[in-house]
Parts: C-alpha cells; structure tokens; sequence
C-alpha cells in the first residue's frame, strides 16, 4: 500500500475528454480509464486533496510545430467539442488546465498551482500514457516532485505503447501503482 499525505498530494488527470476517449485501444478502453479516474478522483476530494483536470485543445496560433516526420494534429486546430471533459468528471473546486502540448507543464500555471498549494506529490493518470501522461510525469519529476502514476487509470492508442512507458521509462520517475493500493492519509 502506498500511503500519500492529501495535504501535500495533488491528482492530475490528463485529456480525459469528448476528442481523445475513443483512441484509447490499450490495454484498456477509454471509458474504463475514466471510471477508474473518476473513482480515484471522488478518493481525493474527500479527503481534501487538489484535483487537477487537464484538457488539450489546439488553434492555429497554439499549435506545437508540425514541421516533423508524421504530424498528428489538424492543420486548422481542433473543434471546441473535442477538449469537453467527459461528463460526470468535472466537479466544484477543481483546477482546470487548458494545455497546447503534449506536457501539462508547458506553457501553462500548473506548477505554480500546485506550489502555491504546497504540493510535493503529484498522482498523474489519464490518456495517452506513452504522450500526455509520461510529457507531465517527465516534468514533475524534472521540477523536483515526487511522481505516481495510477496505471488502472492509464491506457493509449495500444497495450504496447501503455507497457513500453510503464516498465521502462515510469520506474526510473516515479512509483507504479494501482489506484487501488494508495491510500490517502495525513502523516
């Protein structure tokens, strides 16, 4: 069991929205990751801890650059219903992020609303492991916080791309665990 102090933990939930659910191929659906996400969300707020919502939405303007072997994003930007979260998510009181990278760092307040909050510990789940989910864990860990990653509430575009990210690259940033063994309790 791995005991985290909701005083100093925050949970971020990355793209769980209308545009990026139905990609999820492994190794589990979309709509699975969100209700395991939900539940583990619901286990923050009762116990007073931050959750963060993070979206992904792209203009022209905000566009990462697509000068690359095989872009992926719509030249003209994306609608306004693909970044809807999904319904029943978001609840009063949570911090929503609006990112234009894959990170949910980059180019956005989160590390300074999670600071001025005291966070040291940040649980991250969401779509896709291997892209949104391994860019924000890279850049807590690099910004000094300590990282878990809730694999129950982690899938992308295949169950090989989920386990490439989860036994190679999340062990040498952060703990593994399922939402199932943590616990939220005052130290």
């Amino acid at each position: 069991m791995t005991t985290l102090d909701p005083r100093t933990t925050a949970l971020i939930l990355i793209d769980l929205q209308d545009g990026i659910i139905p990609h999820a191929g492994g190794p589990r659906s979309g709509e699975d990751v969100v209700d395991t996400a939900k539940t583990l969300a619901c286990r923050f707020r009762d116990a007073g801890a931050p959750v963060i919502l993070v979206h992904v939405g792209f203009t022209p303007e905000t566009m990462p650059s697509q000068n690359v072997d095989r872009p992926s994003l719509p030249a003209g930007g994306t609608p306004p219903e693909f970044s809807a979260f999904v319904p029943g998510l978001r609840r009063p009181g949570d911090i929503v992020v609006l990112k234009h990278h894959w990170g949910a760092f980059t180019g956005t307040d989160l590390d300074l609303q999670l600071r001025r909050r005291g966070v040291r510990t940040v649980v991250i789940a969401g779509i896709s492991t291997n892209m949104g989910v391994e860019s924000t864990a890279r850049s807590a860990w690099e910004l000094s916080y300590d990282v878990v990653i809730a694999e129950d509430a982690c899938a992308s575009r295949s169950a090989e791309l989920h386990a490439f990210a989860i036994e190679n690259i999340f062990p040498q940033i952060a703990r593994v665990v399922a939402s199932g063994d943590m616990a939220l309790a005052a130290r």
